[in-house]
């Protein structure tokens, strides 16, 4: 039995998110599908954790074992014709016995992308939060950086997660511009349902003045339904990588 770690990219526009679903198309469910015909068998992925509908990836990792034989050269090649555009298997290794892509994961890095548009492009819409104000990043970087660190995130956290611990440490939160782009990057060991999103919305009301950093510290140690919070878009959300060894600063 081989076990295999797969690395996909793919733009989650035209799917019900990740994970498998009976009544929706789901990446994952056209990853089995293609897969288990290259294996020669039935084939079951554990995907690094779930993405929203419309979330796109960069890094999602997939694990699975096979008795089958392709080599993995060979899985990415033949996958490119059997695969949709929009899903990509980008590489495929050999790992040992026992790697799981959720549960050995050790944090993972996110990046939610902004577009200042005096009109919305339809070239953006699939894949960016438009917004016609010019934001205060020097703001939004100091409230982000509240983050760093270990916290309860339940204020952060929608309803209808999963019951799991609120706790979960940040090892990164940095706004930064890119001509009409602001990019958010935040890294950490675990991330809970909606917390991105729900995060970036927050940090957003402070870049347009509507809160100050003072507040987003004060929400931080709320708790759930404190306070107005929303998700933002999800076409602007996008898993960048996952790590399988300790955060190094």
């Amino acid at each position: 039995m081989r076990t295999l770690k797969l690395v996909v990219a793919y733009d989650g526009s035209a799917y019900h998110g990740f994970q498998k679903q009976k009544n929706a198309v789901t990446v994952q469910n056209i990853l089995e599908e293609v897969l288990s015909k290259l294996c020669g068998e039935t084939v079951v992925l554990a995907g690094s954790g779930r993405t929203d509908a419309g979330v796109h990836a960069w890094g999602q990792v997939v694990s699975l074992e096979t008795k089958g034989s392709i080599p993995c050269a060979n899985l990415i090649r033949a996958s490119k014709k059997m695969l949709p555009p929009d899903i990509v298997i980008i590489s495929a290794e050999e790992v040992e016995a026992g790697f799981h892509a959720r549960y050995s994961a050790k944090w993972k890095r996110y990046q939610y992308r902004i577009v200042e548009n005096e009109f919305d492009s339809p070239f953006e819409v699939k894949y960016a939060w438009q917004m016609r104000e010019t934001l205060d990043l020097e703001a939004m970087n100091e409230a982000a950086g509240y983050l760093l660190g270990t916290h309860d995130f339940s204020a952060f956290r929608s309803s209808g997660s999963v019951e799991t611990s609120p706790i979960r440490t940040m090892h990164e939160a940095k706004w930064e511009r890119r001509g009409k782009e602001v990019i958010f990057t935040i890294g950490g060991d675990g991330f809970l349902y909606h917390m991105v999103r729900n995060l970036v919305w927050s940090l957003v009301q402070v870049g347009t003045g509507k809160r100050t950093p003072e507040d987003f510290a004060v929400e931080l140690s709320a708790k759930r339904c404190e306070f107005l919070n929303e998700p933002a878009s999800a076409q602007g959300l996008y898993l960048k990588e996952v790590f399988y060894e300790d955060y190094a600063p």
